[in-house]
């Protein structure tokens, strides 16, 4: 047992950031993203609800997401243990503190497993090397958080083979943890996953520098919670998603937030992958993907984004039931472009509002959408024509009138025409950016692909 201890106070951290319906406001500080949280209109005195749901709007920084802890990106050592790993000796550490970890071994575990719900522990990388047969390199079994911090060294973590369980736990990623994770730090760390994730987090994962590339034959970065980014540079290649945040037990949690850092992601399927909802307040992106993002609600407010994508470039699509099915774009330059075949640009199994940004489109359809769409702000150019609105002509699967028709009245919060195009009459459903939806629809859209893609 490695006993040694560093003794921290933990700052609170706010990660349920609920991101629904709403208007970004361009003079707001400097990295900030829109706070919303889906209220009902009994569930509080302090809500000012309209309607049976509704939304409170509040700013907040970066820094309620990452404490300065999760920033520094050099470890205190004066109290640090320093460990040199050797082949086939695990590393078991069982008390809260700095353990500065070198060397290259094969078939071992660095395993954290305190007992103490508030430790916090940091693994200082410096010039380490594992490889692994179906193990992870590092096994986080109970902590309140763990740092992984590099120091400007090359580290290098493999797992070749099949994972196998621990007990009822089915391990399956190079790092795996069961707690918090925080990434930072002046080095680089290289992950390589033959069988699995990368990186799985049953909790928050926070990235605020460093510099990691990621080869995993499933998601490169994987997290229950959510999954935030300030800095970093990220080069990842996946058989799946890059990164996926997602709990199948809590439809209000498994969020992605970016505000910084320099991202090259090769996905098959998704590159990045929110099931509620995914922010971009900032970094620059360039994204070859099946689709390039998704969740239920995504929020761009900034960044420089470049989109290869073969599916959808931008998908909101019903994953969650706790928010609305919204592709709200405020800012940021987006570059989209897309394969040939059935592939839109822009997708969302609900609305589309752009309030500004500058937004290039090369694709045989530019926007789907099954509720609303509304141009208010930005440049938007489809196939090099600047466009002032966003029309049917822009949906893939036919023009007004084909298919089914659309529905007629006034449509409830939640439904969507299974087929056919988009809502006749009054729109009523979801929560919808304040000042942007539109009055009424007079008659329905026809003919798009309508259904849940």
């Amino acid at each position: 047992m490695i006993k040694k201890r560093f003794f921290l106070t933990s700052l609170g951290i706010i990660t349920a950031i609920a991101i629904s319906g709403c208007s970004y406001d361009a003079s707001a500080q400097e990295n900030t993203t829109t706070q919303v949280t889906e209220t009902v209109s009994s569930s509080s005195d302090e809500t000012n609800s309209k309607n049976s749901t509704s939304s409170e709007v509040t700013q907040t920084s970066t820094d309620d997401i990452f404490t300065s802890r999760d920033s520094e990106q050099e470890a205190d050592l004066e109290n640090a243990e320093y460990i040199t790993i050797s082949d086939g000796e695990d590393v078991t550490i069982t008390e809260e503190g700095v353990y500065v970890i070198s060397g290259t071994a094969s078939n071992v575990t660095i395993t954290v497993d305190t007992q103490d719900e508030n430790a916090k522990v940091q693994l200082v990388l410096d010039g380490v090397s594992i490889t692994n047969t179906d193990f992870p390199a590092i096994y986080v079994i109970s902590a309140d958080k763990v740092f992984i911090t590099t120091t400007d060294s090359e580290n290098t973590l493999e797992v070749t083979g099949s994972f196998v369980a621990d007990g009822d736990t089915n391990t399956d990623a190079v790092i795996y943890s069961k707690d918090d994770l925080t990434f930072n730090g002046t080095g680089t760390l290289n992950i390589t996953s033959a069988n699995g994730n990368g990186i799985s987090g049953k909790d928050d994962v926070k990235f605020t520098g460093g510099t990691y590339v990621i080869n995993a034959s499933e998601d490169g970065i994987e997290a229950h919670n959510s999954i935030a980014v300030s800095d970093g540079t990220f080069t990842v290649t996946s058989g799946k998603d890059a990164f996926h945040s997602e709990d199948d037990e809590d439809t209000t949690v498994g969020y992605i937030y970016i505000s910084g850092g320099n991202f090259t992601i090769n996905a098959s399927d998704d590159g990045l992958q929110g099931t509620t909802w995914v922010t971009i307040d900032g970094g620059t992106f360039d994204i070859t993907a099946a689709e390039g993002i998704e969740g239920t609600y995504v929020t761009i407010n900034d960044g420089t984004i470049s989109i290869s994508a073969s599916d959808d470039g931008i998908n909101a699509t019903a994953k969650s039931s706790s928010y609305s099915v919204v592709v709200e774009i405020n800012g940021g330059t987006i570059d989209i472009t897309m394969g040939s075949g059935d592939t839109d640009a822009i997708d969302a199994n609900g609305s589309i509002y752009i309030n500004g940004g500058n937004i290039t489109i090369t694709a045989s359809s530019a926007f789907d959408y099954d509720q609303s769409a509304t141009l208010n702000g930005g440049t938007v150019t489809v196939n090099g024509t600047q466009i002032t609105e966003i029309t049917a002509s822009m949906m893939g699967g036919g023009a007004i009138g084909g298919g089914r028709g659309g529905m007629g009245g006034q449509n409830p919060t939640g439904t969507v025409p299974s087929e056919g195009g988009a809502i006749g009459g009054q729109n009523a459903g979801g929560a919808t950016p304040e000042g942007t939806a539109p009055g009424g629809n007079g008659g329905g859209f026809g003919g798009g692909k309508g259904g849940n893609r």
